[in-house]
């Protein structure tokens, strides 16, 4: 089960603070075992700051904890405060990453040839970079487009087999298992399975998918279909 410890504290001292972290950062590389770590200041009274540093466990913080770096940074942090932390543990019970949860389910209705989740995932200026095709599709309309030349031509799915987030972008590596089901790009209905490995990238603002990066095999697909010589 993931850890989370929240530290608050109070101290004007926000800038050396941040130095401190950096300075824990470095000295704990390959040792520690906190995964992220966030420092904010209340805006109702800019002298209150939390620090929010998450682990894979309860084990694994304790590990943290234990490290002679973290003690001497941590005397090191209560000399900035007015007053010693406070303690918050966690046992994290729920973790809901909504950006990642709206980046699969874009692949997987579009592998069903629901084109309308575009409408409800991508912002209206939405552009789509596909190193697969000439120049951005921008817009709801022209991302429809440049998709329905796939969804008309295959019955095909999406094995996604890891996804990243950070910040605002989540990024996808997938696997397109596909079986032609008529024209495409000029070539007739072969009938063929074909295989495709690629990476998506979306970058989301306010919830809805601002921009796309698709880095994928074209050339691997275009052999497959008889397009082009192996």
């Amino acid at each position: 089960m993931a850890f989370v410890q929240i530290i608050d504290c109070k101290t004007d001292r926000v800038d050396d603070l941040n130095r401190l972290m950096d300075t824990w950062a470095e000295q704990t590389r390959g040792k520690r075992t906190a995964g992220h770590a966030v420092v904010a200041t209340d805006r109702a009274d800019t002298k209150h700051v939390v620090e929010i540093v998450e682990f894979p466990s309860y084990e694994e913080a304790m590990k943290n904890s234990n490290l002679p770096e973290t003690d001497r940074i941590f005397r090191e942090m209560v000399a900035l405060c007015d007053e010693p932390p406070s303690f918050t543990d966690l046992d994290v019970v729920r973790d809901a990453q909504f950006n990642k949860t709206t980046a699969m389910r874009v692949l997987d209705e579009l592998a069903k040839g629901n084109l309308g989740v575009i409408d409800e995932c991508m912002a209206a200026d939405y552009r789509d970079h596909d190193y697969g095709s000439e120049g951005d599709a921008v817009g709801r309309a022209a991302f429809k487009e440049r998709c329905s030349g796939y969804v008309n031509a295959f019955d095909f799915s999406f094995a996604v087999e890891s996804q990243l987030a950070d910040g605002d972008e989540v990024a996808l590596r997938w696997t397109w298992n596909a079986t032609q089901k008529a024209d495409f790009m000029g070539v007739p209905s072969t009938g063929k399975s074909v295989v495709g490995r690629g990476t998506t990238t979306f970058r989301f603002k306010d919830g809805m998918i601002q921009e796309g990066w698709w880095q994928w095999d074209v050339m691997g697909l275009m052999r497959q279909l008889g397009m082009m010589p192996s």
